[in-house]
């Protein structure tokens, strides 16, 4: 075997004009590069000519093209999958969010007055509307809006909360981590499982700051239990001339009950409760993009937004667009889980999404080579909301060897994401709006 038969970068970059105008010379050369490396390293017999060479290296060019944020399928019952990116945005918000990308916008411009705007302005109004609080900022996440609110109310004082509700959301990101770094002193009050009223007001003293109320979206303590309500905390913090700041985590507007699903407290019932600061997430059960909302009293938002943290935490013009086309639709609850995918999608009812497990098992089963089967399953919300409750939902089961069943549509062009469980590798369909959808991945 003569390696120096091999072709020449030059002589192969002469027959590469089209790949040349599809990823530019200088990454076309490097991967010719790359594919004469490895050439010289396996000593293939016979070695491959010019046009597998190419060939070759336009597989690696489409490889490394391809992004690595790639829309998928989601096949794991989990509604707002964290790692999935949690909601779809409602078409809507699409078209706001490519309509601010394409032109610009009176992001900070008062369009009445000619002058200088604020770009809160765009969603201060929806939300206050549908909150009933006095006045709103928002953040770019959940989390920022605790660590400014905090920042801004106990910095170099005390939040007292009770033990019970020290959450940990995602990536071990803890609720006493937030306190140190937004500079005030965690003041911990009851047990894990039991606090009570006198807790809170045998911590108050000259150092707090705050009382704080956490809703523990994530995780729930049963049993031997007890736990000061909302109107009673906010009447102790009131008492004692302090705010109390209720975090909903994931938060909703509507109630939820309205579409079948389990009940959480809604904004509006937190404020209408005396919290003087509210605060909850755009991307998660509100359906909408990234965001971290704030309302409640005037004088404290005002306070907020004087904070130097705002400007770092501040979101940009395609996610206020988006966001303010999501408040929109909350403004007709009789269409909302229409346009909302969240919503349409948490509340399909089971046996329309088990007539498509029946519709899909026969072509899955042939695209696949595998056994199918159809199965009810359970659906769940994800991202924290209502841990302990889930959907009755169906998909299709597929066996045998769910592992490499697993890797094999985790590999597709558009990937399929299912989840294994009892020996087969379970495709919940409640997040499958279209049946062509599946299919055409897997053709």
């Amino acid at each position: 075997m003569d390696l120096r038969a091999l072709p020449s970068v030059d002589r192969l970059l002469a027959d590469a004009g089209p790949l040349i105008a599809a990823h530019g010379r200088a990454v076309v050369t490097d991967a010719l590069r790359a594919e004469l490396a490895e050439i010289r390293t396996s000593r293939p017999d016979p070695l491959p000519d010019a046009p597998s060479i190419l060939a070759a290296a336009e597989a690696r060019l489409t490889r490394q093209a391809r992004s690595k944020l790639r829309p998928v399928l989601n096949l794991t019952g989990t509604v707002l999958h964290t790692n999935l990116g949690r909601a779809l945005l409602a078409e809507a918000a699409v078209e706001a969010a490519t309509a601010a990308m394409r032109a610009p916008a009176a992001l900070e411009y008062d369009l009445d007055s000619g002058g200088r705007g604020e770009r809160d302005s765009h969603l201060r109004g929806l939300l206050c509307e549908l909150t009933g609080a006095e006045d709103a900022t928002v953040v770019n996440n959940n989390a920022a809006a605790v660590l400014i609110v905090l920042n801004t109310l106990a910095r170099g004082r005390e939040a007292v909360v009770s033990r019970g509700e020290l959450i940990e959301i995602g990536g071990a990101f803890r609720m006493p981590a937030i306190m140190e770094q937004a500079g005030c002193t965690l003041r911990e009050v009851g047990t894990t499982n039991r606090t009570h009223a006198r807790d809170y007001r045998q911590a108050i003293g000259p150092e707090t700051g705050l009382l704080m109320k956490v809703h523990t979206s994530n995780y729930r303590i049963e049993g031997f239990t007890a736990e000061v309500s909302a109107p009673e905390l906010a009447a102790i913090a009131h008492e004692a001339g302090l705010p109390l700041v209720n975090d909903l985590g994931s938060g909703t507007l509507v109630d939820l009950r309205r579409w079948g699903l389990a009940p959480e407290p809604t904004v509006a019932e937190a404020v209408a409760e005396g919290a003087d600061v509210v605060t909850f997430s755009g991307d998660k059960l509100l359906g909408g993009p990234q965001a971290g909302f704030i309302v409640g009293r005037r004088e404290i938002i005002a306070a907020i937004n004087r904070n130097p943290l705002k400007r770092a935490l501040r979101l940009d013009k395609i996610r206020i667009a988006a966001t303010e086309a999501t408040l929109r639709l909350y403004r007709d609850p009789d269409r909302l889980a229409e346009r909302l995918p969240t919503l349409r999608l948490l509340s399909r009812p089971q046996a329309q999404i088990r007539a498509q497990a029946d519709r899909l098992a026969a072509p899955v089963a042939k695209a696949l080579g595998c056994t199918v089967s159809v199965v009810d399953c359970a659906s769940q919300i994800g991202s924290g909301a209502l841990p302990t409750d889930t959907i009755p939902s169906a998909g299709l089961a597929l066996t045998p060897n769910p592992e490499a069943l697993a890797d094999g549509l985790r590999g597709l062009g558009t990937p399929i994401i299912g989840r294994i469980h009892d020996g087969a590798l379970i495709l919940d369909l409640r997040c499958l709006a279209d049946d062509a959808a599946l299919l055409d991945a897997l053709t």
